[in-house]
């Protein structure tokens, strides 16, 4: 079995290799990211004001995701690493680690949601509406927010062997689990009663729980390249230490992200709140052209992470070129989407007349950032397969903290619409920062596969 998938991942053509372990995790993100419409079209179906509440909560949700999938790349590049140098044991023991790791991830934040949801909300808005809405919507999700950590966390797993159709059944059981519960606990149907905001945030719960359940099952029933190992298990402080030397740099990366959310909603919210809705619409849309990315790159990281292992320099450089090449044609479709049916889309958030005007030129100004974004990304994935996960962290940084929130503050004093500039202007800088660290990554890290 270890033979056929060394093969597979050192030795089979690296083009249909990427799109062999890209296309099951495009198909499910893609699934997720209709998930992500379907579930606001419901919340803004209550009222502007739910939609408001749920936006504000969004960089919360972002923030435990982070979490959870910032330790789940630390758990794939570390697995597909040892794999890719034949140490078996090693990648077992760092497995063991991921799914105990996930548990504490989502303990975490059930004291988030029971001691900070109502305060978060309040350090927004006081309109009581929103506060209400959104405090009990944060407190889920938040305290069972256990189902999508250790999910997550399976999927890495799984992912860092080569196996990708799992971890895409594992995605769509919950997110079609979702959007089949969503109306069921928001308007209350076949008996359930009508909760609103509240029913979108247990939907959601039941879901992740069920997706934990059914990654759970197929993990320890089922053949893989690793196992999870109890017995005589012990705690490595080496393992964790060695998973959060990818996963930390992912998950401040990817909480750069919420800090972000958080500095653009104070912002917005200091035009109207129905900005705060718009740039809320925005980022639900805007998984429909990044999720498949994220898949894409799903795809990426154990076959860089296999070749970089394996000192298969070629492979890996050629792994990063297809990725880019991709990457870019996903984002091309994605700007001429946003651009062209830019009302049409605002419109699944039943928009009011204002929210479009807002909303109109604020889509297709943001959509600038995407093709730049697409080469961005994928080195950034790169820099993570390869254990270097501080380079991933200085681009994200820079592009959401350094250079994204100044601006947006600066062109705020222009005006609502010279705001959403910010976003390409940041893009843009990080990407050439990119260029430069994936430069210096050939010159040192790469250069010594050579050797």
């Amino acid at each position: 079995m270890e033979e056929t998938r060394q093969n597979k991942m050192g030795a089979m053509p690296v083009f249909p290799l990427i799109i062999s372990m890209s296309v099951p995790a495009i198909l499910s993100m893609m699934v997720q990211a209709l998930y992500n419409i379907v579930d606001s079209y419901f919340v803004a179906q209550i009222s502007e004001n739910a939609l408001t509440a749920v936006s504000l909560v969004f960089p919360v949700q972002t923030l435990l995701i982070a979490l959870a999938v910032g330790t789940g790349v630390g758990l794939n590049s570390l697995i597909a690493r040892r794999l890719g140098e034949n140490r078996r044991e090693e990648a077992d023991r760092a497995a063991t680690h991921g799914l105990l790791l996930g548990f504490a991830n989502g303990l975490l934040f059930l004291f988030v949601g029971l001691f900070l949801s109502e305060p978060f909300l309040r350090a927004f808005t006081s309109d009581p509406e929103i506060v209400s809405m959104g405090s009990v919507y944060m407190n889920i999700v938040c305290v069972y927010s256990f189902g999508a950590c250790i999910e997550i966390n399976i999927e890495k797993i799984l992912q860092a062997t080569g196996n990708m159709v799992f971890p895409m059944l594992f995605q769509l059981v919950g997110a079609v689990g979702n959007m089949l519960l969503d109306p069921v606990f928001i308007f209350g149907l076949f008996g359930v009663p009508a909760y609103g905001v509240k029913g979108a945030a247990i939907a959601t719960v039941i879901a992740q729980i069920l997706s934990m359940c059914v990654g759970l099952l197929v993990l320890f029933f089922r053949e893989h390249e690793v196992r999870i190992e109890f017995r005589g298990f012990h705690v490595s402080w080496n393992v964790i230490r060695n998973i959060y030397a990818v996963g930390l740099p992912a998950i401040v990366m990817q909480s750069t992200g919420s800090a972000m959310v958080v500095g653009m909603n104070a912002i917005l919210i200091g035009f109207t709140e129905t900005a705060v809705a718009v740039f809320g619409a925005y980022f639900k849309l805007q998984s429909f052209v990044f999720m498949p990315v994220f898949g894409l790159n799903q795809g990426l990281m154990p076959v860089m992470g296999y070749n970089y292992g394996a000192k298969n320099k070629g492979r890996l450089l050629s792994a990063v070129k297809i990725g880019c090449i991709i990457a870019a044609a996903i984002m091309a479709v994605g700007v001429a989407g946003f651009w062209l049916f830019t009302d049409k889309l605002l419109l699944i958030f039943n928009a009011s007349d204002r929210m479009l005007e807002i909303g109109v030129p604020a889509l297709r100004t943001i959509s600038l950032c995407f093709l730049p974004a697409a080469f961005g990304i994928v080195f950034s994935t790169t820099f993570q397969a390869v254990g270097d996960g501080i380079k991933s962290l200085t681009i994200s940084l820079l592009r959401q903290i350094g250079v994204l929130l100044p601006c947006a503050y600066l062109l705020s004093k222009i005006g609502l619409e010279a705001v959403w500039y910010a976003f390409p202007i940041a893009e843009g800088i990080s990407l050439m920062a990119s260029i430069l660290l994936f430069y210096l990554l050939k010159r040192t890290t790469l250069r010594a596969l050579d050797s």
